[in-house]
């Protein structure tokens, strides 16, 4: 199977225009996740501090050609603040095993602790010094990017959210296009809803001669978000990569995203994160 096709990112790095989430996995049902993945296909690998996994990430990583690989991280509230941002880095490459990440992200802004301008920095530091490839946000709202835009004049690369039909973000999604911004996507098959199973879902399902989850996916595919869903199941890994050889109708996406709100309410950055 071939890997997803790429998105060049506003500093020049091509990113894979799907990958693999890897919360809620330990160390070693990330290994085996990983491996199984990287062996289907699979080139971009999305861990975090808080999942806890990375150093079983990084065992499924060993011996896979690294210039293919596009490996994600993120630090918690912990680590804001310049010097913070380059011990965050320095945990998860030694965890990991490797010398550098594709992509390092802040993963939630806690606009409470009022330090992820700081941490920005740190990230533009390390990003300056060849550390990271690529450099980014995680949950943070249109009024958090833009005060890092106002105070660093730089503009983050990715930003990663909570996003599905039943969550489609369509103001993040119209600021991040405006900024050159990648959105991602964490549940983008509606985790802990029935999204997957909706009628609407099903039925666009069978008009393509596909899953309900490679709907979801394409949907995203066609909005120019790049998902990452969580499976640790061979199957759905292989049904998950499948998503590039058909094309919903302009009427099917209208469909999908009228599912807007039908879910329960998605984290609020503002009150939540780690």
């Amino acid at each position: 199977m071939s890997a997803a096709p790429t998105v060049t990112l506003s500093h020049g790095s091509a990113m894979p225009r799907l990958g693999l989430g890897t919360s809620p996995m330990n160390d070693d049902d990330a290994e085996r996740a990983v491996a199984t993945a990287l062996e289907l296909g699979y080139r971009l690998i999305d861990t975090a501090e808080n999942y806890r996994n990375e150093v079983g990430v990084g065992r499924a990583l060993k011996g896979a050609p690294r210039e293919e690989l596009f490996v994600t991280s993120k630090f918690n509230k912990r680590w804001h603040s310049v010097e913070g941002a380059r011990t965050a880095f320095e945990a998860s490459v030694e965890k990991l095993g490797l010398d550098y990440l594709d992509l390092l992200l802040i993963h939630w802004p806690n606009p409470d602790q009022d330090q992820y301008v700081d941490a920005w920095r740190g990230l533009l530091a390390l990003r300056e010094a060849g550390l990271v490839r690529a450099i980014g946000t995680s949950n943070f709202k249109p009024a958090h990017l833009q005060r890092l835009i106002d105070e660093t004049g730089e503009v983050p690369e990715v930003n990663q959210i909570q996003l599905s039909p039943i969550w489609t973000k369509q103001e993040n999604r119209a600021f991040h296009a405006e900024h050159g911004i990648v959105t991602e996507a964490w549940s983008p098959l509606g985790k802990g809803s029935d999204l997957l199973d909706r009628p609407d879902v099903v039925q666009i399902a069978k008009d393509h001669g596909k899953t309900p989850g490679q709907v979801v996916l394409r949907w995203e595919i066609q909005l120019n978000v790049v998902p990452i869903p969580k499976s640790a199941n061979r199957e759905r890994l292989a049904q998950n990569l499948e998503v590039f050889d058909f094309e919903l109708t302009d009427e099917q996406i209208a469909t999908l995203s009228a599912l807007d709100g039908t879910g329960s309410a998605p984290a609020d950055s503002d009150r939540s994160g780690h």
